[in-house]
């Protein structure tokens, strides 16, 4: 099976769902709470907005996805077709970073630091797929919701805490490898764009690889024995 056929179905089952309803609604709140801020305030705040919704609410959504298919079955079904783990995973990855690039492209041109278009999409788009590929990964190696919510606490705090410190001041230079604060230095166009942009690239490939090797793994397993 082509990954444009998975892919299309990803995003037909994202929008039945209410995935893009929902963010349209967040993205209609985020703006209009743009523009209730002071303009000196609005870059810090679209960049904080882009980086916790589009960027890392990915790991949620792809988790809620997987979580979907295990209850559903889905997975058997997958275990045993065409579909090959590359496939699977890349085909969630990009279904997650369409919406993302929608989100913070609304979010981005009204907080006006959309300033280079390259690297701003490039950060969305590595960032996107680098947090669903952590949301894939947890959610083949957990049961329930609730479990994944937990499992998911220190992601959550070890990618916040650093990007939080970095807008508001202390912007060290060795904060570069901490791919939160490489999506920031992307989306303003920063002195450190460039060396960013490879960091980050970095951070997704390995991430991305480890998710597909995850889906492998967990794939062959089903029903108990390895295919």
């Amino acid at each position: 099976m082509k990954i444009k056929a998975l892919l299309t179905g990803d995003i037909r089952f994202q929008f039945k769902y209410g995935f893009y309803f929902l963010y349209l609604i967040f993205s209609l709140l985020y703006v209009g709470l743009l523009f209730t801020l002071p303009a000196s305030w609005r870059e810090k705040a679209a960049l904080l907005m882009i980086f916790s919704d589009p960027a890392v609410m990915g790991l949620f959504f792809m988790g809620a996805i997987v979580l979907f298919e295990k209850s559903e079955k889905v997975l058997d079904s997958i275990a045993i077709s065409p579909v090959t783990p590359f496939k699977y995973t890349v085909s969630k990855l990009i279904s997650i970073a369409v919406i993302s690039l929608l989100v913070a492209l609304a979010i981005g041109i009204s907080g006006g630091i959309v300033t280079n278009l390259f690297y701003f999409l490039t950060g969305i788009l590595l960032c996107s797929c680098l947090f669903s590929s952590i949301g894939l990964i947890t959610a083949f190696h957990i049961t329930s919701l609730n479990g994944f919510i937990l499992a998911t606490i220190p992601t959550e705090i070890f990618a916040s805490v650093p990007v939080a410190a970095y807008l508001f001041g202390w912007n060290q230079r060795w904060f570069l490898v901490h791919p939160g604060v490489c999506l920031v230095e992307l989306c303003r166009n920063g002195e450190n764009a460039l060396p960013a942009l490879f960091i980050l690239t970095l951070w997704t490939v390995l991430s991305a690889a480890l998710a597909c090797k995850t889906v492998k793994k967990s794939l062959q397993s089903l029903g108990g024995v390895k295919l």
